[in-house]
């Protein structure tokens, strides 16, 4: 028996929501202001936060993007139009995980069609092909630190610490971005001493780095929690020749969004 299809209408209903462009994104966020951490520090930038994550950091400050992801369907075109109305010569794809949308190729495409410097910021374990291009690849391995309790979160904690480390992964994200002539980082977040042994034999299995791209960050989510930290961290940059990472968002507006 022939099923008979459904007939093709004209019109959608116009009570119907519109389906979502073919090449929309789920963004938690877009904004104007300085960089906050790394090698751009202070820089302007539109901010692009893409809402999605594979990891469950215990200490994550944007859990709107990974634990509970808020999203608004938006279309790469409005994306974009959005960017260059900004006046801003550098855009930050940032999330959550933005690697997780393979369509984040073509975004960073579209900024850097656009005349934009890009900067991608990954935990590094995802690598979608062939790459999302950018000016400045920030990748920040997850340590042991970023676990979430195993007793509160049982769930959360065992999909976190079956992905936080991708080796692979981290070489040919490393590779492509040398290889490619253009600037990487990797960013730390430490929370103490012991995690310099940890960095340090994550870095001695990595190569394409020098000890100028190494960044450590002193977790915290107000000026004095990152102050208890800060002294340590830079007597540890100094030793290794590394740099430290300061987060001058949370010093200049605190800890909220849109900075």
């Amino acid at each position: 028996m022939t099923v008979p299809l459904p007939q093709a209408r004209d019109a959608r209903d116009p009570s119907e929501p519109p389906p979502p462009p073919s090449d929309a994104l789920p963004i938690a966020e877009t904004f104007v202001s300085v960089q906050g951490e790394g090698k751009l520090t202070g820089v302007p930038s539109w901010f692009v936060r893409l809402s999605g994550c594979n990891l469950r950091c215990a200490w994550c400050d944007t859990p709107y993007a990974s634990w509970a992801p808020e999203k608004q369907t938006r279309a790469m075109a409005d994306l974009l139009d959005e960017a260059r109305r900004t006046g801003v010569r550098h855009a930050v794809v940032t999330g959550g995980e933005p690697l997780l949308f393979p369509r984040v190729v073509e975004l960073c495409e579209g900024l850097r069609a656009q005349g934009m410097h890009v900067t991608v910021e990954t935990a590094g374990t995802l690598d979608p092909a062939p790459g999302a291009p950018c000016d400045l690849l920030s990748v920040s391995p997850k340590l042991s630190n970023s676990a979430p309790d195993p007793v509160a979160f049982p769930r959360e904690h065992a999909m976190h610490e079956s992905r936080r480390e991708n080796l692979p992964v981290l070489r040919s994200l490393l590779g492509r971005q040398r290889e490619s002539g253009r600037d990487l980082q990797l960013k730390f977040v430490v929370t103490g001493p012991g995690d310099l042994a940890e960095i340090e034999a994550l870095l001695a299995r990595l190569e394409g780095w020098e000890a100028s791209d190494v960044l450590l960050m002193p977790e915290g989510r107000t000026r004095e929690e990152i102050g208890q930290r800060s002294a340590w961290v830079a007597s540890a940059c100094v030793e290794r020749g590394w740099r430290y990472c300061q987060r001058l968002h949370i010093e200049l507006f605190g800890n909220r969004r849109g900075t």
